[in-house]
């Protein structure tokens, strides 16, 4: 296979990247003094990373066409409904570490800068294996089927993800390497203890928060690739998607728990996704099979998520009337 087809030029990667370090930059001097967030300024973060990719794709379309924007557009929903369950998970881990309030955002923070160079590491290695031939997209389609029906078993028992601190290993070998304090010291990672370089409760929560995208990443790059096999794209919708999410943890906090119906819609899509790559493979080597068209995805897409989302509410509200 040859190269992937790409709008991004060098120039253009350099101006992506520029912007993104400035924003992580910005991010990092709000968060430097440790606060709990308001409503207020979480919501306005919120609104200021939503506008952010919706005015990106509007350039797209403007200096590239609609077809690019429109890729754009789908794979920065899926990887925004996919990070949902992403903050489930990361209050839970939150919650175990006893994190306080005023150290949440930079605990996010951390956790995203993160995120962003393993998601990049990942957008490499998935662009190598689709230029070593159309088997890739057989890969990714087994690899999304599979994680669907591990979300929707998990879903069907009503399961709930569990976090001990004892039995993660990440914990675990950063304790074998480096004491650890007991309690916090503000934003930093390490102190001075006894003479001795420590690690605090901070750091082992970053971590954990660090491996734990690591797991997602696995079905998060490959779902987006199932949208667009352009690299700069699938960078581009994981960097928007990722970005905002210390803001929208604070928005949903209190809400992510009742949306109970979220991981079924999860599992549809992520299994969606999945037909589409094994499709587009197959409609490769006969003509004749189906080619699912990316508006076609952003519409199955924005309705599944619209439905689980009407049916969770309905589903709490009626729990309430009960009570």
């Amino acid at each position: 296979m040859s190269d992937l087809p790409s709008i991004a030029s060098p120039q253009l990667w350099a101006i992506s990247v520029a912007v993104l370090l400035a924003l992580l930059a910005t991010d990092f001097v709000i968060t430097r003094r440790p606060h709990a967030v308001e409503m207020r300024e979480a919501v306005g973060w919120s609104v200021f990373y939503l506008a952010l990719p919706g005015l990106f794709g509007l350039l797209i379309w403007q200096l590239y066409g609609r077809s690019p924007a429109v890729e754009f557009y789908t794979g920065y929903v899926v990887e925004k409904s996919l990070s949902v369950d992403n903050l489930f998970v990361f209050m839970l881990l939150l919650a175990a570490f006893a994190v306080p309030p005023e150290l949440a955002q930079r605990v996010l923070l951390y956790g995203i800068a993160g995120a962003l160079v393993l998601r990049a590491v990942f957008i490499a290695a998935g662009a190598v294996v689709l230029r070593s031939g159309t088997w890739a997209f057989l890969l990714f389609g087994a690899v999304l089927l599979l994680t669907a029906g591990k979300v929707f078993r998990e879903a069907m028992r009503h399961e709930e993800y569990q976090v001990d601190i004892e039995r993660m290993r990440s914990v675990r070998l950063m304790r074998r390497l480096m004491p650890v304090t007991g309690s916090y010291h503000g934003g930093r990672l390490t102190v001075t203890a006894n003479g001795r370089r420590a690690l605090t409760p901070m750091a082992l929560v970053v971590v954990a928060v660090f491996v734990t995208d690591l797991v997602f990443a696995v079905d998060s790059v490959p779902a987006v690739y199932g949208v667009t096999e352009d690299p700069y794209l699938v960078f581009a919708t994981n960097a928007f998607a990722l970005l905002g999410l210390r803001a929208l943890y604070f928005v949903l906090h209190s809400v992510l728990d009742k949306l109970r119906h979220l991981n079924y819609g999860l599992a549809l899509i992520l299994a969606f996704i999945g037909v589409k790559l094994l499709l587009h493979w197959a409609h490769g080597i006969w003509a004749g099979v189906p080619d699912i068209p990316t508006e076609a995805s952003l519409a199955v897409i924005g309705a599944t998520l619209a439905t689980v989302t009407a049916t969770s509410l309905w589903a709490d509200r009626r729990d309430r009337i009960r009570t």
